[in-house]
């Protein structure tokens, strides 16, 4: 006998039910769900937004720490760059300095050569001067080589000579016998000139060079002297000039012997300044022409010329001690 199977329903009440719980969950779950996502949404922007600021303040602290150190490189570059240069200069500096100093060196070996040579040289005049005056029974100043205040150490002899009248009417005679003093005292010199204030030669033929030493000469000197007659403008400052700048040499040991009594320039200082910047000083601080002066006190004879006869006391008292030289003032013309 055949069993009656039973046939299934596949759609029952049961599985219907069951089907509509789990939809009906489901729509309940996505009410739920959307009725919470607005505060989500919000604290999730909320915080969104804190990071982003944080993020942003970190960046502009990061954008001020750059910039900072940015302004530190450039004025670190800067400082380089000064000392770089600062370097080289010093470099610079370092290098002439050697240069110089290897140039003094050199001067210095060449002037202490020259300085022995010379002293071997004046070693061997000296012992053959000593031996000519021994023979001639000369016998030496002092040892200082000053006479009367003045240094007679010197190979030539320059006499500077106002001619002007009032030299010639009231202190010719004592003009005369005061250059055959200062010749008594160099018993031998290698040259003799004598010009007037204003340059010029007592003797044409002997221009521009020197008169020889002796006996004769000195003679002549002394004779022609006597009448001389040129004229002067009464101020020696024409004479001295050309005297130094004619005869001056560095192997010749030069004295001015300037005669006058009266000055008549414009500027004492503007004289001074000329005679110093031509007789200027050799590197052992001696001028290269020693200047004396004798001062013939005729100022006292003439009222009328008494201020530049005082000027030119002045001025040669003033150029004598600049050039190595000395001052005497007389006082009296006879």
């Amino acid at each position: 006998m055949k069993t009656r199977r039973r046939a299934i329903e596949v759609f029952s009440m049961s599985f219907l039910d069951v089907i509509s719980c789990g939809f009906g969950a489901v729509i309940l779950l996505l009410v739920l769900s959307l009725a919470l996502e607005p505060v989500t949404v919000k604290k999730i922007t909320e915080d969104l937004r804190g990071l982003v600021s944080q993020r942003n303040e970190a960046r502009e602290q990061h954008v001020r720490e750059s910039q900072t150190l940015a302004g530190e490189l450039a004025e670190t570059v800067k400082k380089i760059s000064i000392v770089t240069e600062q370097a080289r200069a010093l470099s610079r500096q370092l290098n002439q300095a050697t240069t110089t100093a290897a140039a003094v060196k050199s001067s210095v070996q060449k002037e202490t050569k020259r300085a022995s040579d010379l002293e071997v040289v004046r070693q061997r005049l000296s012992a053959e001067m000593q031996r000519l005056l021994n023979k001639s029974g000369y016998k030496p100043p002092p040892a200082n080589n000053v006479i009367g205040g003045i240094p007679v150490d010197s190979e030539y002899i320059i006499f500077i000579v106002d001619t002007s009248g009032s030299m010639k009417s009231y202190a010719w005679p004592l003009v005369t016998q005061k250059v055959k003093e200062v010749l008594s005292v160099y018993p031998r010199v290698k040259g003799i000139q004598v010009m007037n204030d204003m340059g010029r030669y007592m003797f044409e033929a002997y221009r521009g060079r020197w008169i020889p030493d002796s006996p004769a000469r000195r003679k002549a000197v002394i004779d022609r002297i006597k009448t001389w007659k040129s004229f002067s403008n009464s101020s020696p400052v024409e004479g001295v000039v050309a005297a130094i700048r004619r005869f001056y040499r560095k192997d010749r040991r030069i004295s001015l012997y300037v005669f006058g009594d009266d000055f008549t320039g414009s500027n004492i200082n503007n004289v001074i300044e000329e005679v110093t910047r031509i007789n200027a000083k050799d590197v052992s601080g001696q001028p290269r022409v020693r200047v004396h002066a004798f001062g013939f006190p005729v100022l006292f004879l003439d009222d009328r010329a008494r201020r530049n006869r005082a000027r030119f006391a002045h001025l040669m008292r003033v150029l004598a001690e600049r050039n190595g030289g000395s001052f005497v003032g007389l006082n009296a013309v006879k």
